[in-house]
């Protein structure tokens, strides 16, 4: 792939938008890039270097391999792997899966470690997207703490549809429904059959659609309610 190319592919990223374009045709130099199939495991360490994961197109998740548990959801735009920027044993733990079909390119963890030493608002950024990860982990922490398996779930749903949705010409948020059952049960820290229950009630009461290809929700403004057991799904004007 020529620089050019590459250099289409970084530039829709906002953690590169204050490098310029001589920095960033000088990162393509020694970016890789591949075309992933939907399903295909992602090593994010081979032959025992460490990479960066930049992805263009497509989604990911994030398995932690000593529970086969899902960690987090990567969408296009988003780096991952960046982990072992900081931590270098529990990036070991970690694999990628793509969820669809994707593209991606990755740098050697040692030549991204050389960039953000020389780039303040490289790093900066590569700080801020680590520091949210871990903010949406104290999250799940605190939900797990003060919160029932079905609050979890449909606060789960709420959020997944915001940051993956995207407004039809009803007005509708419609997400590409990418997780099973299982995934959820683990980014809720519940069963799989909590999540059929609770997504079977959601649908039935009319708060969410859902087939083997989409999920939907009909408001835009809401949060969501508990009350005696029954949820509520509050507009906001």
């Amino acid at each position: 792939m020529n620089g050019l190319t590459k250099y289409w592919f970084l530039d829709g990223f906002n953690l590169f938008k204050k490098l310029g374009m001589v920095t960033m045709m000088r990162m393509c130099e020694i970016l890789e890039m591949e075309n992933i199939d939907k399903g295909t495991k992602i090593s994010l360490v081979n032959r025992n270097k460490k990479s960066i994961f930049f992805l263009k197109k497509g989604t990911v998740k994030i398995v932690n391999t000593s529970n086969d548990t899902v960690k987090y959801i990567v969408k296009r735009g988003n780096i991952f792997g960046e982990l072992s920027l900081y931590d270098d044993e529990t990036a070991k733990e970690e694999v990628a899966y793509a969820l669809e079909n994707c593209i991606v390119c990755y740098i050697e963890a040692d030549e991204m470690e050389k960039l953000i030493e020389k780039h303040k608002s490289l790093k900066n950024g590569v700080l801020k997207i680590y520091g949210t990860r871990i903010k949406k982990l104290e999250r799940r922490l605190n939900d797990l703490l003060y919160k029932d398996s079905p609050e979890r779930i449909k606060d789960f749903i709420i959020d997944y549809l915001e940051e993956f949705g995207e407004k039809d010409e009803a007005g509708n948020l419609v997400a590409k429904n990418l997780l099973s059952h299982k995934d959820i049960a683990n980014l809720t820290n519940t069963s799989r059959q909590t999540v059929s229950n609770v997504l079977s009630l959601m649908r039935k009461e009319g708060l969410i659609f859902y087939d083997a290809q989409t999920i939907s929700m009909q408001v835009i403004n809401h949060s969501l309610k508990i009350t005696n057991g029954k949820s509520n799904l509050l507009i906001n004007p």
